[in-house]
């Protein structure tokens, strides 16, 4: 359809960023149109995506299509416009005469306009020019009084909004002054403010003025850094907005974190408790059993002592009653003058202490820098959400698994009633003796066999599977032991092991033996060496508690002790397993 030009007009096809006729329009979600290319510019290197007429933000950068409809009626348009622009007739006349008085406005230098403007007089204008007409004076035949006319029409333009395709031109509004009518085209920087060219003559002539267009022209780059300042601080405050954002997720996670972490602690420490009591009860009992073993072991030699006294007091006593005097004499100095042979008890006591008391302490003072610190948690806790995480990763303690060692059993030393499994971890008696060499290594009495690996240094873990066996021997011992004919087992002769007999008789190898009373029968047996400290330590693996501790000195290498001991008819004839070291 076309188009007349008596409403459209070269403006309302004008892009709002480069003031030219749109190339290749496309419009925004909020309405306004613009060249693809000028508004590409414009969002280039944008952070936030903005309307540059109506300021709308769009999270994220809008996908522009040509306005294909805008685009036809545009073209239309510059179509129109090409055709209709020669003049002719009246209208070329009135064209040539608008060409001739532009092009003479155009040479009056800019103050001259400005003094004609101030002669002007306020009563010019119509009161009936319809909206948006401009106002021209009669043509005069002097230069100046043109100018005046041609700048009487320009100030006495009408107020009207105008509307194009890339929205209202809010821009265009012309400003009048409310005292004058006159348009506000000067800026009085003394007052900071718009004002008419008459206002400019008589109300402000000492104060520093200026074009108000040229003004805002300078001012611009101003309001530019002044608004690239603002969308910086919004910028700041909407990533600091989605900082606290994180830091919320984060003391969500945190404290689902510490939830599940104190539960696992807890239950840990509750376990550890219950391990610790049990071990705490059966250390107690083996103190116990060892005291009284010690006590009565003294109180027999005391008793064996007293006799032989009493016998030697009776010998001297039946002397004293006696007529024969050479036999008398001659018993008494051959074997009565001398001194009993007896032992100084002056210095030998019996201690009632188990020695638990440290470990009771210890606990105590636990139990009370524990609650301590639960007491001290409401009034730390919100302080602490504002600071670092207290959180510290405390280097991890080694255990006893991390000291595992491979061990496997030595052929060359096992007794030849022994049956060793192929890879060298099982052992178990058989009924016959087996041909081996009787070479020096070999064990030829006692039903026994060690490890393969020997150690001089070091911690060393290894678990033993004896399960459901009424006999067995597991420890240590020197590389230098006797293994020929009967041997006595104690830790002065180089054996540190604990022994079961019958099913329910546990001991140490001790002079005397120490004899245990375990309540938890233990299926796996745990071996611990730390070299250096001399200590050997023996563990009930599923239940987790500490047996028994040896302290001595080593001097040289030690290897693992087995003795399955005899099978007793069948009934002992299960193996010893050396099991690898499970992790947890």
């Amino acid at each position: 359809m076309p188009f007349s030009r008596s409403f459209l007009s070269e403006e309302q096809f004008q892009c709002s960023i480069c003031l030219d006729m749109f190339d290749n329009p496309v419009s925004t979600p909020c309405g306004h149109s613009f060249c693809m290319t000028c508004i590409g510019r414009y969002w280039e290197g944008a952070k936030l995506c903005q309307c540059p007429l109506c300021k709308e933000t769009f999270r994220k950068k809008p996908q522009l299509h040509i306005n294909r409809t805008l685009r036809e009626i545009t073209e239309q348009f510059k179509r129109m416009s090409g055709g209709e622009g020669a003049c002719g007739g009246q209208a070329g006349e009135a064209c040539s005469r608008g060409e001739e008085r532009a092009t003479k406005r155009e040479e009056i230098p800019g103050d001259l306009i400005t003094q004609v403007r101030i002669k002007i007089p306020k009563n010019s204008h119509r009161e009936d020019a319809p909206p948006g007409a401009v106002l021209v004076m009669p043509h005069p035949d002097n230069a100046l009084d043109a100018a005046a006319a041609d700048a009487a029409s320009f100030t006495r333009r009408v107020s009207y909004r105008r509307y194009t395709f890339s929205g209202a031109g809010d821009a265009k509004r012309v400003a009048l002054c409310a005292k004058h009518q006159l348009q506000l085209d000067v800026f009085c920087r003394t007052d900071q403010q718009c004002i008419c060219a008459e206002c400019a003559e008589h109300d402000h002539q000492s104060h520093s003025i200026v074009a108000a267009e040229s003004h805002w022209h300078e001012s611009k780059s101003q309001i530019s850094i002044r608004e690239h300042e603002i969308q910086e601080m919004i910028g700041e405050r909407l990533r600091k907005m989605e900082e606290i954002k994180s830091s919320l997720v984060d003391i969500k996670m945190s404290a689902e974190r510490e939830t599940q972490g104190s539960v696992r602690v807890f239950s840990a420490l509750m376990k550890s408790l219950e391990r610790s009591q049990a071990e705490l009860l059966e250390v107690i009992e083996m103190n116990r059993c060892s005291a009284e073993h010690q006590a009565e072991g003294m109180i027999r030699e005391l008793e064996q002592e007293v006799l032989e006294l009493k016998k030697r007091s009776s010998t001297l006593g039946n002397l004293l009653h006696a007529d024969d005097y050479v036999k008398c004499l001659k018993s008494y100095y051959s074997t009565l003058s001398s001194p009993p042979p007896i032992r100084d008890w002056s210095g030998v006591s019996v201690t009632s202490d188990l020695g638990t008391r440290g470990v009771y302490q210890s606990v105590c003072q636990l139990l009370e820098r524990f609650q301590e610190e639960l007491q001290r948690l409401p009034e730390v806790g919100v302080q602490n959400h504002m600071e670092a995480s207290l959180m510290k990763f405390q280097p991890k303690q080694k255990r006893l698994q991390d000291y595992a060692a491979d061990i496997t059993l030595d052929p060359n030393t096992a007794h030849p009633r022994l049956v060793l499994s192929e890879d060298r971890k099982k052992v178990k008696c058989g009924d016959r003796h087996q041909p081996f060499p009787d070479n020096p290594e070999r064990f030829d009495r006692v039903v026994c066999v060690l490890g393969q690996e020997g150690f001089d240094s070091g911690r060393h873990y290894w678990e033993v599977e004896v399960g459901s066996k009424t006999d067995w021997d597991v420890g240590v011992a020197r590389r230098s032991i006797n293994r020929k004919g009967k041997i006595t087992v104690n830790p002065s002769n180089g054996y540190w092991f604990l022994s079961l007999r019958d099913k329910t008789n546990y001991a140490f190898r001790t002079e005397p033996s120490t004899i245990l009373s375990l309540s938890l029968r233990p299926q796996k047996i745990g071996v611990f060496v730390d070299y250096e400290k001399g200590q050997v330590s023996f563990y009930n693996v599923e239940a987790k508690v500490h047996i028994y501790t040896f302290q001595d000195t080593f001097s040289e290498t030690i290897h693992p002790f087995f003795s399955p001991c005899t099978n007793k008819s069948g009934k002992n004839e299960a193996p010893l397993i050396v099991t690898p070291v499970l992790l947890d």
